[in-house]
C-alpha cells in the first residue's frame, strides 16, 4: 500500500456512502491520489451484501466518518467539509439529498468552486427517474442486454460490469474529471448527472453505429463481436476447459486455421453467414482435442488472438498479470490493482476498507472543521 501519491493528490472529495457504481468512482479517485472522505449515516439501515469491511473492495483507499445527515448538526457539519472540499459525489435517487438540506444549491453556496457529482440509474429527469432499479434494469433499457446471450436463448446478465461500472462509476469518474479540470480554469463548479441509462447506452455506440450501417444483425449471436463469427468465440477443450478466439482480421484468421492444421479449400468462406456452423464445428472439433493447456503452449503469444479462459482463482496467478502486478492482496484480500497507470504520478492503494465513521475525529481535524 501507498500512502497519498497519483496525479490526484491534494484533491480532497466527499463520497456520501452508497452502493455500487458510486463507490467505484470514489475507488477510482482514491487510487489516482485524491483524499476522499467516505460519509456513513449514522442510523443509516443496512443495504447491499453484507460483509467484513476488509472484503469491501469498492471502499478501499479511503477514510469513514459517520454523520446524522437527519440533524442540522451533521447537515452544517457536512456543508463545512464541502466548503473546503473539490468535489461531491452521491448516488440517491433524485431528490434525497434536496431534502436533506445537502443538494447542489446548497453545497454550490458553500463551495462556488464544487463540482457536484450526481449518480443514479435512470437520471435526475424523465418518467422513470424515481422508479427502484438495478444494473440489470438499465442495461436492459438501453439495447445492450438484448444483445449478449446465446442464439435462440435468453438474454445473459454480463454481471454488473456494464450498467453499475463501466457505464455507471467509470462515467461519473470522467465527468467528474472533466468538471474539475474546467472549474480549476474557470473558479466556478457544476452538477455532473452521470445515469447508468446514458453510459450504457454511450458504450453502444460503436455497435449502433455497426447496425445503422446494416453490418450488425438482430438476434443474438448473429454478429462477429457476439460470439456468432466461429472465428470470434469460447470453445470447449479436451479437460472440459474453455479457451478464447478472436482473429477477426484475416491475416489472423488465416495464422489461425493453419496453426489448427484446417485446410481453408476445405472450409465455407469466411465471410459466408451460411457456412458459420460447418466453419464452427470445425474450429470446435480441433479445440476439443487438446487440452487448455496444451492450447496455452501452442497458441498463447501468436497472432491468433487466443487467450485461456480463467477462473477468478487463476487469473491472478497467470505469468503475464503476475509480472504486470495486475492483483494485488490487501489485508489477505486478492484484488485489482490500481489503473490506469502513471509514469511519473503513479496511484496506489492508499489504505485497506475502512470500518464505518473509523476516522470522524481524524477526518474533521485534517479538514479543518469546526468543534473538531
Amino acid at each position: 500500500m501507498s500512502g497519498a501519491s497519483g496525479p490526484l493528490r491534494g484533491v480532497k472529495v466527499v463520497e456520501i456512502a452508497g452502493l455500487g457504481p458510486a463507490p467505484f468512482c470514489a475507488m477510482l479517485l482514491a487510487d489516482m491520489g485524491a483524499d476522499v472522505v467516505r460519509v456513513e449515516r449514522a442510523n443509516a439501515p443496512e443495504r447491499g451484501i453484507p460483509v467484513e469491511p476488509r472484503f469491501e473492495v469498492l471502499n478501499r483507499g479511503r477514510r469513514s466518518i459517520a454523520l446524522d445527515l437527519k440533524t442540522a448538526e451533521g447537515t452544517q457539519t457536512l456543508l463545512q467539509l464541502v466548503a473546503r472540499a473539490d468535489m461531491l459525489l452521491e448516488g440517491f435517487r433524485p431528490g434525497v439529498m434536496e431534502r436533506l438540506g445537502l443538494g447542489p444549491a446548497e453545497c454550490i453556496a458553500a463551495n462556488p468552486r464544487l463540482v457536484y457529482g450526481r449518480m443514479t440509474g435512470f437520471g435526475q429527469d424523465g418518467p422513470l427517474a424515481q422508479a427502484a432499479g438495478h444494473d440489470l434494469n438499465y442495461i436492459a433499457l438501453t439495447g445492450a442486454l438484448d444483445a449478449i446471450g446465446p442464439a435462440g436463448g435468453a438474454p445473459v446478465p454480463p454481471l454488473n460490469l456494464v450498467g453499475d461500472f463501466g457505464g455507471g462509476g467509470m462515467l461519473l469518474a470522467v465527468g467528474l474529471l472533466a468538471a474539475y479540470s474546467e472549474a480549476v480554469r474557470s473558479g466556478q463548479g457544476q452538477v455532473v448527472d452521470a445515469a447508468m441509462v446514458d453510459g450504457t447506452a454511450l458504450l453502444m455506440a460503436s455497435t449502433f453505429g455497426l447496425k445503422a450501417a446494416g453490418v450488425w444483425q438482430s438476434g443474438r449471436a448473429n454478429n462477429i463481436l457476439d460470439g456468432g463469427a466461429p472465428w470470434y468465440g469460447v470453445y470447449l477443450t479436451a479437460d472440459g476447459r474453455y479457451v478464447s478466439l478472436a482473429a477477426i482480421e484475416p491475416r489472423f484468421y488465416d495464422d489461425l486455421l493453419q496453426r489448427l492444421e484446417l485446410d481453408p479449400a476445405a472450409l465455407p468462406p469466411r465471410k459466408d453467414r451460411a457456412g458459420w456452423p460447418a466453419l464452427r464445428a470445425a474450429i470446435a472439433g480441433r479445440i476439443l482435442a487438446r487440452t487448455r493447456s496444451q492450447w496455452q503452449e501452442a497458441l498463447e503469444g501468436t497472432d491468433v488472438c487466443f487467450a485461456p479462459v480463467l477462473s477468478m482463482d487463476e487469473a491472478p496467478a497467470h505469468p503475464h498479470m503476475a509480472q504486470r502486478a495486475s492483483f494485488v492482496a490487501v489485508e489477505g484480500v486478492v484484488q485489482p490493482a490500481p489503473a490506469p497507470r502513471f509514469s511519473r504520478t503513479p496511484g496506489g492503494i492508499q489504505r485497506p476498507p475502512p470500518l464505518p465513521g473509523a476516522h470522524t475525529d481524524e477526518v474533521l481535524r485534517d479538514w479543518g472543521v469546526a468543534g473538531a
